[in-house]
């Protein structure tokens, strides 16, 4: 697995519930607090596993937290937990991706990097599918929108930090 798998499963949750801000803070917030809990019961138990047992420790681990989360979210705020639909449970798989991708090959900070980097584009995604649906134009609401609007901020993005090409890539003349 590699960070590229985390943020291709992240997009079920990102594109899913992300219809108006309220939805895709809520999301994001719940992704972020997933993540961080899941890290937190993780860590003292990283060093005790190896292998398989490891992985299943945090499947286990993710699948606890997110429906606890889930539950709570239910109890408190049933309206949002029915707005948001299966989403929040899929996180659980964003959990145990994160454990994999970024404990083995990097460090605590570029994992954080990363989950405060999709819950940035959870919540610009949020406001412009919410502010293009007032507007009139439909399709911003529905989830092919959604991804066209993930594309269109994913092209802004690149072309804001664009960066010289690499000397490798550059021809002679």
């Amino acid at each position: 697995m590699n960070s590229r798998s985390l943020l291709i499963l992240s997009l079920a949750p990102m594109l899913g519930a992300s219809q108006t801000l309220a939805q895709a803070a809520a999301v994001a917030l719940f992704s972020l607090l997933s993540l961080c809990l899941h890290r937190l019961c993780m860590t003292p138990l990283r060093p005790l596993l190896q292998g398989l047992q490891a992985t299943l420790v945090s499947v286990l681990l993710a699948a606890m937290l997110v429906t606890c989360l889930e539950l709570s979210l239910r109890a408190w705020a049933l309206e949002v937990h029915a707005q948001l639909g299966i989403y929040p449970a899929l996180i659980a798989l964003q959990c145990v991706l994160l454990e994999q991708c970024f404990e083995r090959h990097r460090g605590v900070a570029q994992g954080l990097l990363v989950v405060i980097g999709l819950c940035t584009v959870h919540l610009l995604l949020g406001l412009c599918r919410e502010l293009l649906g007032s507007a009139g134009l439909r399709l911003a609401q529905l989830t092919p929108g959604a991804l066209i609007l993930l594309g269109l901020l994913l092209a802004i993005f690149n072309r804001v930090r664009r960066k010289p090409a690499p000397s490798s890539r550059q021809g002679s003349l």
